[in-house]
């Protein structure tokens, strides 16, 4: 095997040895304070990292570049989240190949445990996702836009909208291990990954901006003048658009937060790998990209997720 592929094998495994401890007492922390109303508050911030929220916000992030006040905001967008994907789910993720812990961890009974008294893993809703563990990619995608955000914000001298963000992130990042689906060690590479792609993202903002300052039809690029023009005798030409990207982000939000309620329990469609493990991971159910087959040979067709299907495909 070639040494490069043999060391990404094996570098989830490392991962797992080198933390375990450290992952094992923060889980113990969070397993600790496990109740229903925590249980809910966590399902609520996790959703500020689900791909559901953040390719709206992308989509968001395009339309402010339309508008030359926003500009930088919306340019701050779409290179944090550009960035912060690419290096976690396309760089980072298929390199480290950690399994979650709900799969890796069935052998401790106070996280994973079929029978009563359920395990942390249980008690926590039994959430899934169908690929790797490391880094958290909801938390990279938290941290990127939080951090974005908030340098841009920060620039404006809006000190206390700033600081909303970081906060929020670092709700959702405590919510991955909350709700026992990533290990601690998880969450903190997705925080540094999220952290720098959100202030390359800002910096990079600031230089279009002014490249756009310099070229004068892009700079005359404005739709904000549409609406000066539908009402000519207002005075706050850009409390409608403040209005708008609220409404726009609390529809973003409730879109991807409503389906999450659904998500997870005794009834949640499972990857059907049981090989080393019992996979927990969640099936790839009716995505053409990953069809049912018949992978037990069993001549039944199975569902699988993205991890086990391109495996047993010999893609993986």
């Amino acid at each position: 095997m070639n040494p490069i592929l043999l060391a990404a094998a094996t570098l989830g495994d490392k991962i797992d040895s080198t933390f375990y401890a450290f992952d094992l007492w923060v889980f113990h922390f969070f397993g600790s304070m496990q109740n229903g109303f925590l249980t809910a508050v966590a399902k609520i911030f996790t959703t500020f990292g689900d791909e559901a929220f953040v390719i709206p916000m992308a989509i968001l992030g395009i339309v402010l570049c339309f508008f030359k006040k926003t500009r930088k905001y919306g340019f701050a967008l779409i290179f944090a989240i550009a960035i912060g994907t690419i290096v976690t789910n396309v760089v980072v993720k298929p390199m480290a190949l950690r399994i979650r812990p709900y799969n890796t961890l069935q052998n401790v009974k106070e996280y994973y445990n079929a029978t009563e008294p359920k395990g942390w893993y249980q008690i926590a809703g039994s959430l899934s996702e169908s690929d790797y563990s490391f880094p958290s990619g909801h938390t990279t995608a938290a941290f990127e836009i939080a951090i974005s955000m908030f340098l841009c914000f920060l620039s404006d001298k809006k000190k206390k909208i700033a600081w909303i963000f970081p906060v929020v992130a670092l709700c959702t990042m405590g919510s991955r291990v909350y709700l026992m689906v990533h290990y601690a060690s998880d969450v903190l590479c997705g925080l540094v990954v999220g952290t720098l792609a959100g202030a390359i993202a800002f910096f990079l903002s600031k230089l279009v901006c002014m490249i756009f300052e310099k070229v004068k039809f892009l700079d005359a690029i404005d739709c904000d003048k549409l609406f000066k023009k539908c009402d000519k005798e207002d005075k706050h030409p850009y409390k409608w658009n403040k209005a708008v990207i609220c409404v726009a982000l609390l529809a973003i939000f409730c879109v991807a937060f409503i389906p999450s309620l659904s998500e997870g329990g005794e009834d949640a469609v499972r990857c059907a790998y049981n090989e080393e493990y019992d996979c927990q991971n969640e099936a790839r159910v009716d995505d053409e990209k990953y069809p049912a087959f018949d992978g037990d040979n069993d001549g039944d067709l199975d569902e699988y997720c993205k991890i086990h299907w391109k495996q047993l495909h010999g893609e993986g």
